[in-house]
């Protein structure tokens, strides 16, 4: 996308775009997101799942990203399944969740899906309006509800 490059991200860029990721889980301590990330950063994992990161042309960090898995789904085969979006500017994020929105788009069709779901989170509202108007539609409903889990019996 114009004004915009993208890259997939790889175990040395973990703690860069850790940043970013608080955006979406502002609780996220650094330690759970290596632990969580590096898995998902190994290179020989990316056609299978990943994290891709936006960044605006000339500046050096990148300021949107999305965690992407390629999953199969009963009904529509290889499908992307996205979420954990970010997409920061001072300014307008609009851009960035078109530019990520692109992405999403480029990547779907390089690992031969044939639908994307984006799973965007309550308090990413604006993530879901720029994704819609990138044409992505509702496609259901995902309920949630937290569990206690259970205590091992000492």
């Amino acid at each position: 996308m114009l004004g915009f490059t993208s890259h997939i991200v790889m175990p040395d860029q973990v703690r860069a775009v850790y940043p970013l990721v608080r955006e979406a889980v502002p609780s996220l301590t650094l330690q759970a997101w290596v632990s969580f990330a590096r898995p998902l950063t190994n290179p020989r994992r990316a056609a299978r799942a990943g994290i891709v990161a936006v960044r605006r042309i000339p500046r050096p960090l990148p300021c949107g990203l999305f965690l992407y898995r390629r999953e199969h789904d009963l009904a529509q085969g290889a499908i992307l399944a996205t979420e954990y979006f970010v997409a920061v500017d001072v300014l307008d994020p609009a851009p960035v969740v078109l530019a990520l929105a692109h992405e999403m788009d480029l990547l779907a069709q390089r690992l031969g899906c044939t639908a994307i779901r984006a799973l965007v989170r309550d308090h990413t509202q604006p993530v879901a309006a720029g994704l819609r108007a990138a044409g992505l539609q509702p496609g259901g409903d995902m309920l949630w509800k937290q569990v206690a889990p259970l205590v091992a019996a000492s």
